[in-house]
């Protein structure tokens, strides 16, 4: 008959913990539940205030002060009661806090053991013998290659000569360097003949009095045909 009309379920329900973040919402409203009551007493408290600056001493001056005063219990009750909330709200915080963290920690670890894991198995498929000979034999191959370049750039059919001969004669050759320095064909550029100046004339002698062409070369004598 329980398993009929649900009874099961219900049992459930109530075996249901409530989290600490439940805990810490419950508490906070509670909290600002009180706010609002210390904020109303707040406002009644300042019209007695105001009261008691206009009345004179007398019971009714008396009557508002008590009444004052008993608002004013009320206030330092109330906020006793939401320094605790708030107390126990910061307390639970702390320690959602730390599960959390250790939540997270575990997770990292659990993540690290994987990765350790992975690794040890990629590391089985590497034969560090292998890797070594494949090392070995790039090595053979850039030495064969560069023996290779080496011969091809070998020189042949060059004449042996002795290193101090050449040293002889490459200081020889720097003084027939400095011996062919020498500027004196300007001189004899400088003392070539002058273009011809003004316009050309039908008849044009030399220094020899020979009849020359308007470009100072020997005229040819006409012919009769």
């Amino acid at each position: 008959m329980n398993r009929m009309f649900g009874r099961g379920s219900t049992t459930k329900t109530k075996n249901a913990q409530p989290t600490l973040t439940d805990c810490i919402g419950n508490v906070d409203s509670r909290a600002e539940s009180i706010d609002k009551k210390i904020a109303r007493l707040d406002a009644e408290l300042v019209k007695y205030k105001n009261q008691l600056k206009t009345m004179k001493d007398g019971p009714s001056n008396n009557m508002v002060k008590q009444k004052a005063m008993r608002v004013l219990k009320q206030k330092k009750m109330y906020e006793g009661q939401k320094d605790n909330l708030m107390q126990q709200s910061f307390n639970m915080e702390q320690a959602n806090y730390t599960i959390q963290t250790l939540k997270d920690t575990k997770t990292t670890v659990d993540a690290m053991k994987t990765g350790a894991r992975e690794m040890k198995q990629a590391y089985r498929k590497v034969n560090i013998d292998q890797i070594e000979d494949l090392q070995d034999q790039l090595e053979e191959m850039m030495a064969d290659a560069n023996e290779v370049q080496e011969t091809l750039s070998r020189s042949y059919g060059m004449p042996e000569i002795d290193e101090d001969d050449l040293e002889a004669e490459l200081d020889a050759l720097g003084d027939e360097l400095l011996l062919d320095d020498d500027s004196s064909y300007l001189d004899e550029a400088s003392s070539s003949p002058s273009i011809p100046e003004g316009l050309p004339s039908d008849v044009t002698t030399d220094k020899d009095c020979a009849l020359v062409d308007e470009f100072g070369l020997p005229r040819i004598p006409a012919t009769s045909v």
